[in-house]
């Protein structure tokens, strides 16, 4: 099994009302709106949402790959988004935890995690076996973490109008 793996997690404090950070977070739609390299998402009538999400790797190039989530947790204070529970190739997890600190001040402790499984190497891409799994997982981790420090950036010119 050829398995490579990127996240990110890290908190986020912006100066507006837990309500309004929970709204933002809850919409899937901000995501696609907001984050380089999210192609498309798009939620059906059972709502799942599917995600196109392309990334350049070095050493392998440029990768589209779809993700399948469906919303596990929505409360007053977390939100999370999971994979279904039939996926075995594709793995995007989601969520954010709500903190309200002080009036107009929230704490959202934001985590995103990508997994790609494949059989060998070659299913993922031709030169991913030569790239191996902990280089690739590596400069996921790097893209991963670029596009959404600048979704953050976007996340607070918006919320902090």
């Amino acid at each position: 099994m050829f398995t490579v793996k990127a996240g990110y997690t890290g908190d986020i404090e912006l100066k507006t009302s837990v309500d309004r950070v929970r709204d933002f977070f809850a919409d899937i739609n901000n995501f696609a709106d907001l984050m380089p390299g999210i192609r498309q998402i798009h939620t059906d009538a059972k709502g799942v949402a599917h995600w196109k999400i392309q990334a350049e790797i070095p050493f392998v190039g440029q990768m589209l790959q779809k993700f399948a989530v469906e919303l596990a947790e929505e409360t007053e204070d977390r939100v999370e988004w999971l994979p279904l529970r039939v996926e075995t190739e594709n793995f995007l997890r989601y969520s954010a935890e709500f903190v309200e600190k002080a009036k107009n001040v929230t704490l959202v402790q934001f985590s995103q995690m990508v997994e790609l499984r494949r059989k060998s190497a070659r299913d993922l891409h031709y030169l991913a076996g030569l790239a191996g799994e902990s280089l690739i997982s590596s400069e996921m981790t790097k893209r991963i973490t670029e596009m959404i420090k600048i979704f953050i950036d976007r996340a607070k010119e918006r919320l902090e109008k």
